[in-house]
């Protein structure tokens, strides 16, 4: 998984030169934001899975700012709050807006044009889609954090058994006297 990572991920350069992130200026030159390891990688998901449910404006640098701040995988943060993107969020906050007016106990209002310039209209609307991404949000982050060290915890074990059984096996080919060695 660190392999495939290093592989995908764009570079330190990629973010450094970007126009948009040049605000974070040598903020960006902390090594800690481009580390791959279980706490770097499942803080950076939590982030990253956390800010896909706010509005859909500056997603990218709310990922990087919470990055820089709690020194996590800068590019993970931001690649992994791009699932929210213009075909995955009406479905994503329609069912945070259920979801809110559940948990308000409220009946999902529909929506009619006529409305659309109504204050109160969207003041019922804004208040349960609010408290539903809230919901979401805490939710995803918390089951993407726990995921990921879970996987990367069950790769560790693996790979060290794995280890141990080579050296095992390596110890008692070494031990196994050889019935054909004449002395």
């Amino acid at each position: 998984m660190k392999r495939w990572l290093k592989r995908n991920l764009p570079a330190a350069g990629t973010f450094r030169t970007n126009r948009h992130f040049g605000v974070f200026g040598k903020l960006l030159h902390d090594p800690n934001l481009w580390h791959l390891n279980r706490h770097s990688v499942s803080g950076a998901t939590a982030i990253g899975l956390f800010v896909m449910f706010l509005p859909p404006l500056g997603q990218s640098l709310i990922a990087a700012w919470a990055a820089i701040v709690l020194r996590v995988n800068l590019p993970i943060s931001v690649v992994v709050c791009w699932i929210s993107n213009p075909i995955t969020i009406p479905p994503m906050f329609y069912f945070a807006y259920r979801l809110g007016c559940w948990m308000l106990g409220i009946e999902p209002g529909h929506f009619e044009l006529k409305y659309w310039l109504d204050w109160r209209h969207w003041i019922a609307v804004i208040w349960p889609l609010m408290l539903g991404s809230l919901a979401c949000a805490i939710i995803c982050s918390g089951l993407g954090y726990l995921t990921i060290q879970t996987i990367w915890r069950w790769r560790l074990m693996r790979r060290i058994r794995e280890r141990r059984e080579r050296y095992r096996a390596s110890v008692s080919r070494d031990n196994c006297p050889s019935s054909n060695r004449q002395t």
